[in-house]
Order: structure tokens, then C-alpha cells, then sequence
């Protein structure tokens, strides 16, 4: 078993993985890095554990809409166009929302 140690958020994390795994794992946690960075970048101050927890929130989000894309693309409808259209534009409004929320939450915790 390989180890691979991360630094998110200025904290070092070593993590186990399976050898050959290690690339991957790294691009992980630059992704989890990239999401802290964005939310940071809304303003306000968080605790680590509430920023993580945030960022959990939203890759969780994020996954769950990417399932749904998927299951439609892979079984589609006869208005899957304007279906997959509406949907574009409903995740966008989601996405701004939730944006909006951690923004307010960073800045009245």
C-alpha cells in the first residue's frame, strides 16, 4: 500500500491508497483545494472543519446532478433536447444559489 501525503488547505493529510493510485489521489485533493479556494474566495471566515464540510456539500451536489445528467443521457425521452436544456439552465440557477448560501454562511456563522 502506498502513502501519499496532501497538503489541503496548509494541512498535511497522509492517506493511504493503492500503489499506482498515488497520481490520482493527488489530483483528488487538488480538486478538494480548488473547491476551498473558490469558497474562500466568497468572503468570510470559516472554521476548517465547517469549510470542509462545505465543500463536501458541494462536490456531493455537483455528483448527484452529474448522475442525473447521466441516467437521462443513457435512457433519454422524446423532449430530452428541451429536457436537457431545461435542466442546463436549472443547474445553473442551483449552482448560483448554493454559491449565494456559502457565502452567507461564511459570513454569518
Amino acid at each position: 500500500m502506498a502513502q501519499v501525503t496532501l497538503r489541503i488547505n496548509g494541512y498535511v493529510y497522509t492517506v493511504g491508497c493503492e500503489d499506482g493510485q498515488e497520481g490520482h489521489l493527488q489530483a483528488m485533493a487538488e480538486e478538494v483545494e480548488q473547491r476551498i479556494s473558490q469558497i474562500k474566495a466568497l468572503g468570510g471566515q470559516s472554521g476548517e472543519a465547517r469549510l470542509l464540510l462545505l465543500v463536501a456539500l458541494v462536490m456531493a451536489d455537483e455528483l448527484h446532478d452529474l448522475k442525473a445528467e447521466l441516467a437521462q443521457a443513457v435512457a433519454p425521452d422524446a423532449g430530452a433536447p428541451a429536457a436537457a436544456s431545461r435542466g442546463l439552465s436549472k443547474r445553473l440557477e442551483h449552482l448560483a444559489a448554493r454559491a449565494e448560501e456559502i457565502a452567507d454562511s461564511l459570513n454569518h456563522p
